[in-house]
């Protein structure tokens, strides 16, 4: 290579191994310092677009399990009004023993009906009492065959969301409970009259003797909506386990695309520090060589 003036091809040489070693360096201290491999779309455009799709996922299903979660407690709340009401409907299969036999008067017959009229409105009441979070549980609310959310409020029965999409029964289950008033057990004055009156009123030896069986159909009923619900709960709970270990292993995922390898990136920084360092070192006397040249002329 000639002694020139004009250019000073070293120098531009090692100005840009510089550049590189430089800019080398800032990644590496980018990476280490915030502990991702993909900090911006230029360093791994395909990866970065993977990455933020498995991040909506995993955000989407821990929602999921919050929801489920939230489900789980709804249902615990309609199954604790029902074992009240259980407490009512034994309590009124009592009453309608009581007054079967013939050893009480009609008076009589007439006090204890009176307390069974009082237990069956007090179903009524808890019934239409019961909600979790504004929503009416037992007053038929969540009765519906079918769901209808196409509206500000939703109708029918319950659609519980927790897959991270809406593409398959797989992403959400339906919550149907059954009305669990008096009248819907009929039993009560407010039940439906029917040909024998059987549970609406135990005022009779005969009457209390037919609402024994109408009783115990309402105990099976009854029974029926608490099965539903614990078979419910109990699948809402191994959803929620599933559900976690899917996300576990999306965080897994996404983090081999995402996360720096420390050992890996801290060889390459080193190696970067000491290629910048040696380009420094190497630009400076590259710097000094025209000077060489005024030696030759100034003699």
């Amino acid at each position: 290579m000639s002694l020139v003036i004009n250019h000073n091809m070293m120098a531009a040489n090692a100005a840009r191994n510089l550049s590189n070693s430089y800019g080398a360096l800032a990644t590496s201290t980018q990476r280490l310092s915030s502990g991702l491999r993909i900090n911006t779309a230029a360093d791994d455009a395909a990866g970065l677009a993977i990455r933020e799709l498995m991040r909506a996922d995993i955000s989407a299903i821990n929602q999921g399990v919050r929801n489920a979660n939230d489900a789980i407690s709804m249902i615990q709340t309609a199954d604790g009004a029902l074992q009240v009401i259980d407490e009512k409907l034994i309590r009124m299969k009592e009453l309608a023993e009581q007054a079967s036999t013939g050893t009480y008067t009609s008076d009589q017959r007439l006090i204890i009906d009176s307390e069974y009229q009082a237990m069956a409105s007090e179903i009524t009441r808890i019934a239409n009492a019961t909600d979790f979070n504004g929503i009416y549980l037992l007053n038929g609310n969540l009765s519906g065959a079918t769901h209808n959310g196409s509206a500000s409020v939703s109708t029918g029965k319950m659609k519980v969301h927790f897959g991270s999409g809406n593409e398959s029964s797989e992403d959400y289950y339906y919550v149907q409970i059954g009305t669990s008033t008096a009248s819907a057990f009929g039993l009560g004055i407010g039940a439906a009259s029917s040909t024998d009156q059987a549970g609406r009123s135990i005022s009779t030896q005969q009457l209390a003797q037919l609402a024994l069986d109408a009783i115990k159909d309402a105990i099976v009923s009854k029974d029926k909506i608490r099965a539903n619900l614990g078979a419910l709960q109990n699948r809402l709970e191994n959803t929620i386990s599933n559900l976690q270990i899917q996300a576990e292993n999306l965080q897994a995922a996404e983090s081999q695309i995402s996360d720096v390898d420390v050992a890996t990136e801290m060889t390459q920084f080193v190696r970067n520090q000491i290629l910048t360092q040696s380009a420094v070192a190497m630009l400076s006397q590259a710097n000094s060589m025209p000077k060489m040249a005024m030696q030759l002329i100034g003699g």
